[in-house]
């Protein structure tokens, strides 16, 4: 219904249509459409159809004999008219009553075959209507997929063109519409036509999932940033974002017209959502004692609902929404027989996630007016511990939506911040369990620590004191067993070992002794530690590989990104509570505030589309594209690049140069490992140094560019891309892209046949990324529109050099010469050598 009232109302719309263009002809068919169109002239008059328009309309079997005249309307003209007439005529009757052919007209044609004058040529609309017929034909034709329909979606001025292909957004697979759904709703925001035409798909997605409702909800929230003067013609993605806020957009249940309920009043002043909705009608009345039972319950009822502390974090359910139809005997039934329980009594559907996001953010921010980062480290652990009281609960990562799961806890002594002079940034790792449906899967209870410490900061141990053997709980001795054991005591080997480890302070003593780690800075409780796990863990720790980075106070995410993920995996699931459990997994983000990730994401859907461009043409280029998710236009979450550390950091606590790094790392010159990571770090160099290319990525330091256990190369920190740079704009950076003669060197020199290798694969990637140009441009073209993004800020200008890099005028021959130029000028490039040192006397990088 909702569907067959926007297509209707955007044809009323339309003032070049005479007549209102059905929703069934639109959302299934539009030959009818189409028609009508290719009658009228420029002048409304009717006129002689064109073959496009017949082909289009015989939808019934009649196409093939269309196709034996077709020739005959190639060049405008119609020969032999008499005869055409008749067929027209007789393939109108068979057309089910679709009339191609005015009563004028024919009365003029017989006219003019009588008088014997040719026919007249057709006008230019009739070559209009043909264009619109072959749009028809490439929309439903197998090529047509998102990047086309969002490119015509942004051109097209046709209100008919835009709502079949709204409608059209309702055949794609969701995960295709998803990865544009920035564009999505930057027109959405900035173009009032194109928004009421897929505004029905956006509120039928909104309606039915909650996690495609925060996307939604939290890109019109960045991307509404920058409409300074709301008007009527803008306002309406700052509505819909209110409307998904609001928990106005929920899923439709079986009710009363009429009936509507607010999402913000507790459900049980809605009669409708009682389980059997009573009449009006006369009864008897009840008794006293039946009125109190009534009374009672109904309070029971509502006082779940409006007795909910989320938001609260010293409430222990802070991520709670109060639902209780899940634990209903509906729910339970449903549980079983694996059926999705719908919500029927009011709970807010999206604000526990959101809170959850919130209190994330808010910490970030909290951070950042903190001087060092032993005390951002400290407070951030003192904060992820308060953030655990409230977990296990039903809230997940929001960019890893393709495994449903639930957050049950945060190694709060495992997050890291990471380096930056003036935001905060941190790293945290997340346990999670894996579940089939994230509404109503079971929720698992809270399980006390079974690791070396009991602390104030994880859980309230007062409930569970047992004066048994003085631990706060029985089944968790000091002596780490219900039995002594000689090799459990403490000795002086232990002494001297727990000496030495905390004066070094590695990562993992640092972990899981120091002061910081162990309690949280309130917390002044006896910390109970088993011995024979101490001496355990420092064991492994003195027996680890030495590629180990030691831990630095200035830079503690170095030792913590070194640690290869599969050992942290272990590590982390070995003193989780809830490590035995067969779903149980580990996750990691990145929490950034007081940064605008919005380019961020732009870079991101061009890498993405890039890779899949390269992977089509056979290309063995290599990049990593990793997840953006933008909160606001200050804030959002960065998935981690896992087995990578910086080139910075590897310079800086190996002593070794990059080509010394791999041979240390991955074996002798000629090894089979040290030549298959040479291969990964050619594929993606070239990989990433054409990508720098063509988006003009600078403030390329060595900070910025990741190595992982296999070679290759990532870069992240995408903050300066196409019209802007760093130092107020001023392109110091004017090199194509960033090649040191370090890197040549791990290729094996200049003159190197992997040298060579690395230019054929950039190469390669150039013609093939212009062979498909046209799925590029449109994602960075509409974002530009109405965007106040500083990367737009030479205007038109912005677009019409991104398509020059493509070099569309030059040969295979001339772009191959091309690319030498660029790897020349590149590598002997003053400044980037210039950059490097700047970096590193201002903010000490490698």
């Amino acid at each position: 219904m909702l569907l067959t009232t926007m297509s209707t109302e955007s044809s009323l719309n339309a003032a070049h249509f005479e007549r209102s263009l059905s929703a069934s002809a639109v959302d299934h068919t539009t030959n009818k459409f189409l028609s009508e169109d290719c009658k009228k002239d420029q002048n409304g008059n009717e006129q002689e159809t064109p073959k496009e328009c017949l082909l289009d309309q015989t939808a019934n079997g009649h196409g093939e004999k269309l196709e034996e005249i077709s020739c005959r309307f190639r060049n405008g003209h119609a020969e032999d008219g008499a005869d055409l007439s008749d067929k027209i005529a007789a393939l109108k009757v068979e057309s089910n009553g679709l009339s191609t052919v005015s009563e004028e007209e024919k009365k003029e044609k017989v006219k003019g075959e009588v008088l014997g004058k040719p026919p007249l040529p057709k006008n230019k609309t009739n070559s209009n209507a043909g264009k619109q017929s072959w749009l028809l034909r490439l929309f439903e034709s197998k090529m047509f997929d998102m990047s086309i329909a969002i490119s015509y979606l942004f051109n097209s001025k046709e209100p008919g063109v835009q709502t079949y292909l709204g409608n059209r957004l309702f055949s794609f697979p969701e995960d295709e519409v998803d990865f544009y759904l920035p564009q999505l709703l930057n027109m959405y925001i900035h173009m009032h036509d194109v928004a009421e035409a897929i505004h029905p798909y956006i509120v039928y997605r909104c309606r039915q999932s909650v996690e495609f409702s925060l996307h939604t909800a939290w890109i019109l929230s960045a991307y509404s940033a920058d409409v300074l003067k709301p008007n009527w013609k803008n306002s309406q993605g700052i509505k819909l974002k209110n409307m998904i806020l609001n928990e106005e957009l929920r899923p439709k249940v079986d009710k009363k017209v009429g009936n509507l309920p607010s999402p913000t009043m507790p459900s049980a002043l809605h009669p409708f959502t009682a389980t059997t909705p009573s009449k009006k009608t006369h009864s008897r009345s009840k008794s006293d004692a039946t009125g109190i039972y009534s009374k009672l319950t109904h309070s029971q009822t509502t006082g779940n609902l409006q007795k909910s502390s989320t938001g609260d974090l010293s409430s222990g359910r802070a991520f709670d929404s109060g639902c209780i139809c899940v634990q209903s005997s509906e729910g339970i039934v449903n549980d079983l027989t694996g059926k999705e329980t719908v919500c029927h009594c009011g709970a807010p559907r999206l604000k526990p996630e959101l809170e959850f996001v919130n209190a994330l953010m808010n910490i970030g921010t909290r951070l950042q007016h903190l001087p060092t980062k032993e005390l951002r480290t400290s407070r951030l652990i003192a904060e992820l511990a308060m953030l655990n009281l409230n977990l296990p609960a039903r809230v997940w990562l929001p960019f890893n939506t393709s495994n449903h799961h639930h957050i049950v806890r945060i190694p709060h002594t495992q997050a890291i911040v990471l380096n930056s002079k003036e935001k905060a940034p941190y790293l945290l790792y997340v346990e999670v369990l894996e579940v089939e449906n994230v509404y109503s899967s079971h929720i698992p209870g809270k399980r006390l620590e079974n690791t070396l410490r009991f602390t104030k900061s994880e859980e309230d141990l007062t409930t569970c004191y047992s004066r048994n053997n003085g631990s706060p709980h029985p089944e968790f001795s000091i002596y780490g067993g219900s039995e002594f054991d000689d090799a459990e005591c403490w000795s002086q080997e232990d002494d001297e070992i727990l000496q030495f480890a905390v004066k070094t302070r590695s990562v993992d003593t640092l972990s899981q002794f120091s002061v910081e780690s162990t309690t949280s800075a309130d917390s002044k409780d006896p910390v109970y530690i088993a011995a024979g796990d101490i001496r355990k863990r420092l064991s492994e720790h003195f027996t680890a590989p030495k590629s180990k980075f030691e831990r630095d106070p200035e830079d503690p995410s170095a030792a913590a990104l070194k640690e290869p993920w599969e050992e942290k995996v272990k590590r982390i699931r070995e003193s989780s509570p809830y490590g035995q459990l067969p779903n149980w997994k580990l996750l990691s983000v990145i929490i950034k505030c007081g940064d605008d990730l919005r380019q961020e994401l732009l870079v991101y859907q061009v890498l993405k589309v890039l890779k899949n461009i390269w992977d089509l043409e056979h290309v063995p280029l290599w990049i990593e594209p990793y997840h953006i998710l933008v909160i606001s236009n200050m804030s959002g979450m960065i998935q981690p690049v896992d087995n990578t550390v910086s080139i910075h950091q590897i310079k800086k606590h190996s002593k070794k140069s990059l080509k010394e790094y791999f041979i240390q790392e991955f074996g002798a010159v000629n090894s089979e490992g040290f030549l298959t990571a040479q291969r990964n770090f050619v594929q993606s160099c070239a990989g990433y140094c054409l990508v720098c290319y063509l988006m003009q990525v600078k403030d390329r330091h060595n900070g910025n560019i990741l190595l992982d256990n296999d070679g290759h190369i990532i870069h992240i920190d995408f903050g300066f891309i196409l019209s802007t740079s760093p130092g107020k704009n001023l392109g110091f950076e004017n090199s194509p892209f960033k090649l040191t003669h370090e890197f040549a060197e791990v290729m094996g020199g200049l003159e190197s046949d992997m040298f060579e290798y690395f230019k054929i694969l950039i190469l390669q990637g150039l013609v093939a990324s212009r062979k498909h140009m046209d799925k590029i441009i449109p994602i960075v073209e509409i974002m530009q529109t109405g965007s106040g993004l500083p990367c737009f800020g030479n205007g038109v200008n912005t677009i019409r050099q991104l398509k020059e890099r493509f070099h569309l005028n030059l040969t295979e021959e001339q772009l191959q010469l091309y690319v030498d130029q660029l790897v020349e000028s590149s590598l002997n490039s003053l400044t980037t050598s210039l950059y490097d040192k700047f970096q590193y006397f201002t903010n000490g990088i490698l």
